[in-house]
């Protein structure tokens, strides 16, 4: 939800599964927030995926309704595997014959076959707890999303408390074994920008497959401690040669970036720097030339030997 911009640039990038026994077009609608409950439809489109040639980046220009705009949008038909989402009373791993299948998907006796697709995750967000509150009644409203390299997914918000389960499962395809799982918890604040409680990142080298995992939030930038804990439980699948393979090529470019504003004191940090820069090349010249002119004897001979 982008607030109070003429312009907005979501650039956000998301993962559909198109089933081959479900031909349904893709809807977008632009919705413009009014307070917590309210919204109102700046207009709805569909597209004909069937249409969409394979593996080709399309551009849309669709005009809202009038006075509202246009919406610009990329989309791609693309082979892709093992977006969901579900209760984590049924997640995709505890049944056996689908856990049995994504074993055999990614065994290495079946590393020829689908060298794109490295491997797959599931996230279990199961609670979080003691969040910081934004309300003055001493609550928060959170929400929690999970990111994989270009693809998010989110859960439901849970008002009016700082202790939300949300009980959901997601799953993702693994594009890259060296990609970091970023959670992070939101509070949802109407019409205005959400504000955000906590985040954490796991490296997927680093998950222990099947565990319970409490772990303390941090802020944006993941150096300094938030308020509050989360609860997970992480399970990587993937192949190992694919894998290795994919180690070799260049990162996939992350589509989602923040814009970048203008810092006083990021500028006065370079502008420090390379005043220091600057004067210690001086310094060296001085250094240099002090030893041509024979100003200490014995430096000069020495640098000359």
């Amino acid at each position: 939800n982008l607030c109070i911009q003429p312009n907005p640039q979501w650039r956000e990038q998301f993962d559909f599964n198109q089933f081959e026994d479900i031909q349904e077009p893709l809807q977008v609608e632009v919705f413009s927030k009014r307070g917590r409950k309210g919204t109102e439809s700046w207009g709805m489109f569909e597209v004909d995926v069937s249409r969409l040639p394979l593996n080709e980046r399309q551009l849309y220009t669709h005009v809202l309704d009038p006075g509202k705009g246009k919406l610009v949008f990329l989309v791609t038909l693309r082979p892709c595997w093992g977006v969901s989402i579900s209760d984590t009373d049924n997640p995709t791993l505890v049944n056996q014959d689908e856990r049995d299948s994504v074993m055999e998907r990614f065994s290495l006796k079946n590393t020829h076959q689908r060298l794109h697709e490295v491997g797959f995750l599931q996230v279990s967000v199961l609670k979080a707890n003691d969040l910081p509150a934004t309300d003055i009644n001493g609550k928060s409203n959170p929400f929690c999303v999970i990111e994989l390299g270009n693809c998010k997914l989110q859960t439901h918000t849970v008002n009016r408390t700082v202790n939300p389960e949300w009980n959901k499962t997601f799953t993702f395809p693994i594009k890259d074994i060296h990609d970091v799982v970023e959670v992070t918890v939101f509070d949802e604040n109407g019409d205005r920008c959400p504000n955000l409680l906590g985040k954490i990142a796991i490296p997927l080298l680093t998950v222990q497959d099947g565990q319970q995992v409490c772990l303390l939030l941090k802020k944006e930038d993941l150096g300094r401690p938030s308020k509050g804990t989360i609860t997970l439980v992480l399970e990587v699948i993937y192949n190992n040669v694919r894998a290795g393979v994919r180690t070799f090529q260049p990162k996939e470019k992350k589509f989602i970036e923040e814009n970048q504003k203008f810092n006083k004191k990021i500028l006065a940090r370079n502008i420090y720097r390379v005043r220091k820069i600057s004067t210690a090349v001086l310094y060296m010249l001085q250094y240099i030339k002090s030893c041509f002119q024979w100003e200490s004897k014995q430096r000069s001979l020495i640098a000359f030997l």
